[in-house]
């Protein structure tokens, strides 16, 4: 029974100590990558351009690039075929645990679907959606120019109010990128807003087009940021 014990314990030391490496390795690679993209953002006396060009040549799945004030998201992200491929792959499409920022494959580029959700992972060592718990903070908050989500296309440059932050535990419902009727996305806007741990003051109607992000905050629960597009 010992023998039986100590080989058990031996197996899970040894199988925790391979993923704690890989671990690691995920994360210098990502932390390589990362630092090859903010060279390539380049500082203007207005605001950082960014060259998606750049980033389209390093894959082709690039759609834009995402930024978010007082966290570290600050990353093109990426579209494909599913909702599977970049939660293991990252941008240069090699196998990563931490994978990348990735679009809904059921969402349109041009951004103009009733709700448009961009994934992450929320990596502890802050990169990817690492430090999207920040939009829960009081100190986020109140800082109003935090407000602000911008996404970087290829010619085009979108601001986006944000209206809703919090966790919730794991669904699908928040994630819906369209539907059948306007009284329906008038619900969905309703309830998204009511589950706002703080209160934007910011007015909605059925017209407007919305920006999801989402990313795991415990095992079981997500935390989630939402946010409408202003007028260009």
């Amino acid at each position: 029974m010992k023998k039986i014990i100590l080989i058990i314990f031996t197996t899970l030391f040894i199988y925790s100590i391979v993923n704690v490496l890989i671990w690691i390795k995920d994360s210098h690679h990502t932390k390589e990558i990362i630092s090859e993209i903010n060279k390539e953002i380049v500082p203007s006396k207005e605001e950082r351009m960014i060259s998606i060009d750049y980033f389209k040549n390093m894959n082709n799945d690039t759609v834009g690039f995402l930024r978010v004030n007082n966290t570290n998201i600050n990353y093109p992200f990426l579209k494909t075929y599913d909702n599977s491929f970049y939660l293991n792959h990252s941008i240069d499409k090699t196998y990563s645990n931490s994978g990348w920022l990735f679009m809904d494959y059921k969402n349109n580029t041009d951004f103009n679907d009733q709700n448009t959700v961009i994934y992450a992972h929320a990596r502890k060592d802050g990169t990817m959606f690492g430090t999207l718990k920040n939009v829960i903070k009081k100190y986020w908050y109140k800082n109003k120019d935090n407000h602000i989500i911008t996404i970087f296309l290829k010619n085009k440059k979108i601001n986006y109010q944000v209206f809703s932050t919090y966790t919730i535990k794991t669904e699908d419902y928040y994630i819906t990128t369209s539907f059948t009727s306007k009284t329906d996305f008038k619900v969905f806007l309703n309830t998204i807003e009511n589950r706002s741990i703080y209160n934007y003051n910011v007015k909605l109607d059925t017209n407007d087009k919305i920006l999801t992000l989402s990313s795991c905050y415990t095992y079981n629960r997500k935390i989630v940021l939402h946010a409408k597009r202003l007028n260009e």
